[in-house]
């Protein structure tokens, strides 16, 4: 049977996580730990009546998206409630408070609620709409929409300007804690009973994306994240079921994760990325299996693991050049999958390794252009320490995927991004680091 091009670059796309699982390879195996499995469990088997909070994060592009779609699956299929939603959808990255986050929580929860026939009419909600409605000078009759198209309504608007969002901030912030308030009673713990009664076993909430927001500067040149997540965390962590935010993974790797750690009372879960070579530079033969699988998955979905195997040469010839895209991925999924679809844009398969080395050198030198001096200094170190230090500087170079952070049985350690590493100022430092 031929290869459906347009289905398999449609699979590949970059941009989106999978939703079908025949295209889900688990890579936990090699990722230092089943970290989906320990947010499930923590819902399911440790605390399925007290509501938790949990973080997550990792570099954006290395899956977590996709794995958190594997969580809300199982947390389906063990009988709980999930609203899963995506928050840049909702909110202004550069510019979010925590009633904003907040708001769209609200609306997300009566939306999902709504779709299974569970319709409340929070009477806080419904007169603080009413209120905003007349703040921002937009009109709408609240009694005549659902709650949650209310709320829709005035997120979008607000996002048309930043004049409207701060005069929308600057209403929201003294009710904060009301607005939580009435989060938790008239939507979550009457939701919460509803669920219930037709079967389910609770609620919960998955905040996807708020990894993305930007480190712009709040109140007291805090940065967004540090303010958002270290400052206002208590109230983040004040819903009444269960809630997992993804948070940036520059807070993990800051002064303030300390601070982070003590607000929330947990650890952090770090999705790292799938290691193609070990901490000696070496092929490592089990990520790279993964690699190989997670492209041909896309190709072959219906078949075995074996089965795609036997079939790498219809996508790639010679077969090697498989593994060459894996290993210059370093592991990263978007990488891999760009890759992969720049290839594609060229011409139908079997991709030759013309093809491929073209690919690899426009990404190449479109990374290295944004690289500057003082970043190539700080990457040498971390290569050479396979480690990285806790400052703004540091991160810049993890922001940016110019270090990719991975786990073993030893514990985390980082390496260049192998892109980088086939430029010329990275050869010319490596042979001179290497004289004695």
């Amino acid at each position: 049977m031929p290869i459906d091009v347009g289905r398999f670059y449609r699979a590949s796309n970059p941009s989106q996580p999978i939703a079908d699982e025949r295209y889900y390879v688990d890579c936990s195996s090699v990722r230092g730990g089943d970290i989906i499995r320990e947010l499930e469990r923590t819902i399911v088997v440790l605390s399925p009546e007290q509501a938790t909070t949990q973080l997550f994060t990792g570099h954006i592009g290395s899956g977590k998206s996709t794995e958190l779609f594997r969580l809300r699956s199982g947390l389906e299929a063990a009988g709980f409630h999930v609203v899963y939603f995506e928050s840049d959808q909702d909110l202004e990255m550069g510019n979010i408070d925590i009633t904003n986050i907040m708001l769209v929580m609200a609306r997300r929860i009566a939306a999902s609620l709504e779709a299974v026939k569970i319709q409340l009419r929070p009477s806080y909600f419904q007169t603080l709409l009413g209120e905003i409605s007349r703040i921002l000078n937009m009109p709408i009759e609240v009694s005549d929409v659902s709650f949650s198209m209310g709320i829709a309504s005035i997120t979008a608007k607000a996002r048309e300007s930043n004049e409207l969002l701060s005069k929308l901030q600057n209403f929201l912030e003294p009710r904060t804690k009301s607005i939580i308030d009435a989060i938790n009673q008239e939507l979550i713990i009457p939701g919460t009973e509803r669920l219930k009664q037709q079967g389910k076993k609770g609620l919960v909430v998955i905040v996807d994306n708020l990894d993305r927001i930007d480190s712009t500067r709040k109140v007291g040149d805090r940065t967004q994240p540090a303010y958002i997540f270290v400052d206002r965390g208590d109230q983040l962590k004040r819903l009444a079921c269960h809630v997992i935010y993804t948070i940036p993974l520059s807070l993990v790797f800051s002064n303030e994760q300390p601070r982070l750690l003590n607000r929330f009372g947990i650890g952090l879960k770090v999705l790292p990325m799938v290691p193609v070579r070990d901490r000696q530079g070496n092929p490592f033969e089990p990520g790279l299996a993964l690699m190989r699988q997670v492209i041909l998955a896309r190709a072959f979905p219906d078949f075995t693991q074996a089965e795609r195997l036997e079939r790498t040469e219809e996508l790639f010839q010679p077969a090697a050049a498989l593994d060459r895209l894996c290993d210059i991925s370093g592991g990263h999924m978007r990488t891999l999958l760009r890759l992969l679809a720049g290839c594609l844009q060229r011409h139908n398969p079997p991709i030759l390794q013309s093809t491929l080395e073209t690919v690899i050198r426009d990404e190449r030198d479109f990374l290295a252009r944004i690289v500057e001096e003082p970043e190539w200094a700080l990457l040498f170190r971390a290569v050479q320490q396979l480690s990285v230090q806790g400052d703004e500087d540091y991160n810049a170079l993890l922001r940016n995927l110019l270090v990719y952070e991975y786990r073993d049985q030893i514990g985390q350690w980082f390496n260049a991004n192998p892109l980088l590493t086939e430029t010329e100022k990275f050869k010319i430092h490596q042979r001179y680091a290497s004289q004695p």
